[in-house]
């Protein structure tokens, strides 16, 4: 599912008063840059080139500084995800615990794997590390709702909720 990315964005009026709110809350604007790419992500679903070039020129950075933080971040999604961004951990806990068993079972359920999203654009599904959820582990978010102590039946239901 290629999504065109657009080569340079403004911010739409609708979220503008939000920029303008978020950039007010730091001493040096500098520092709203974690916001500012949670309102970006929002509005287009993903951050295409263009909207970190935006980030950066609203807040006087370099697009690398801002590509940076974007990049350091699993919440970030660099390329268009489907309805449902599946993030299974991987870390040392979730992995003790199962978590690759619970990946292959999503591979296969879904017919897709790493980075893949299925062809309806509803799921993608990826592998992060650390979700902080260590002592939950298998755990999964799903855009921003976390899943903990998963087995194949647990993932099961979920799946069958979001369709």
């Amino acid at each position: 599912m290629p999504v065109e990315a657009p080569a340079v964005l403004e911010w739409p009026e609708a979220v503008k008063a939000e920029v303008a709110e978020a950039i007010s809350h730091y001493p040096v604007k500098r520092s709203a840059v974690l916001p500012l790419l949670w309102i970006a992500q929002r509005t287009w679903g993903w951050l295409p080139p263009a909207a970190m070039q935006l980030v950066a020129r609203t807040l006087e950075l370099n697009e690398p500084e801002v590509f940076g933080v974007a990049t350091f971040y699993t919440m970030f999604n660099l390329q268009p995800v489907g309805r449902h961004h599946l993030q299974v951990c991987m870390t040392l806990s979730c992995s003790l615990m199962g978590a690759d068993r619970l990946f292959k079972h999503l591979e296969h359920k879904l017919g897709i794997g790493h980075g893949e999203t299925t062809a309806d654009g509803r799921f993608t599904l990826r592998r992060v590390e650390c979700l902080a959820a260590c002592g939950g582990g298998p755990c999964m978010q799903v855009g921003l709702d976390y899943y903990e102590d998963l087995d194949e039946t647990k993932v099961d239901a979920i799946l069958e909720k979001l369709k």
